[in-house]
């Protein structure tokens, strides 16, 4: 059996560094951002049973990063009783999109057809943004499940955007911006998002413009709406773990000059 070097012994501890912090409960008490006030104040202060339509424009990749923005913002909705409609304008995002609504759902005891629908993927995403504009019952049939359009109960009425009290786009690319420019600018429906943290930056003149209405991003944003919706998650689980990961690379690179500097000064004494 190969000896362990000491630099196997640090990876080591990182990994029981990251475990131990993921099983603990600890309060981080992160502060809360007022971009992720606007997006919570906007879902609290809505209307119970307006419609809000949740876009899952992400790969599987980034399901780390996303998955905890998106419970977050699936759970505050289905607490204040509002109705979503998921659609999926990259086909990765569908199946994902679908279990997450339908385990929240499931959490507060939402029925499919009368509470949320998902129905499912579209290609050709700028053509859809468009159609649905028109029409979203000829953009999509039928839902994910294979049920038509008007066999769903809680999509009598919708007939497009003017029924759609907003869109939040959960992304971890561009496709953010084309809502905003073919849904917001034309028919005027308000965009928010919660994004991967790398696409925050890309975001913020359009959040600073208020094309974009509201935005959160990344584990960080997570953590925050998860405080704000008084429910523990991987948001506030991660951030705990990426602070002690971060605590714990510096206490190495703080002990490797130590013993680096006391090595070289005992070499020179020599």
């Amino acid at each position: 059996m190969k000896r362990l070097e000491s630099r196997h012994w640090v990876f080591i501890g990182l990994f029981l560094v990251v475990l131990l912090s993921m099983l603990l409960q600890v309060d981080l008490g992160v502060e809360v951002s007022s971009d992720t006030t606007r997006l919570f104040d906007y879902i609290e202060n809505l209307p119970p049973g307006s419609t809000i339509m949740i876009s899952f424009d992400h790969e599987a990749s980034s399901l780390p990063e996303i998955r905890p923005l998106a419970l977050a913002v699936l759970r505050h909705a289905f607490a204040r009783n509002q109705r979503l409609v998921g659609v999926a304008l990259l086909a990765e995002g569908t199946g994902i999109g679908y279990r997450l609504m339908e385990q929240v759902g499931k959490e507060y005891g939402k029925v499919y057809g009368e509470d949320y629908v998902f129905l499912g993927f579209k290609p050709q995403y700028i053509a859809a943004m468009l159609s649905m504009g028109e029409s979203i019952r000829q953009t999509f049939p039928e839902d994910y499940l294979g049920r038509s359009y008007d066999s769903l109960p809680m999509l009598q009425g919708v007939r497009n955007y003017d029924q759609i009290a907003g869109v939040i786009s959960i992304a971890d690319g561009s496709l953010t911006t084309h809502w905003i420019e073919y849904a917001g600018n034309q028919y005027g429906v308000r965009v928010s998002a919660a994004v991967a943290a790398a696409m925050v930056t890309t975001y913020d003149p359009y959040l600073a413009s208020g094309q974009l209405h509201a935005m959160i991003g990344g584990l960080r944003g997570a953590a925050e709406y998860e405080q704000l919706i008084h429910q523990g998650g991987s948001g506030l689980r991660g951030m705990l773990a990426q602070t002690t990961a971060h605590m714990y690379v510096i206490l190495m690179i703080l002990i490797g000059n130590v013993v680096y500097f006391r090595g070289r000064r005992k070499r020179g004494e020599g």
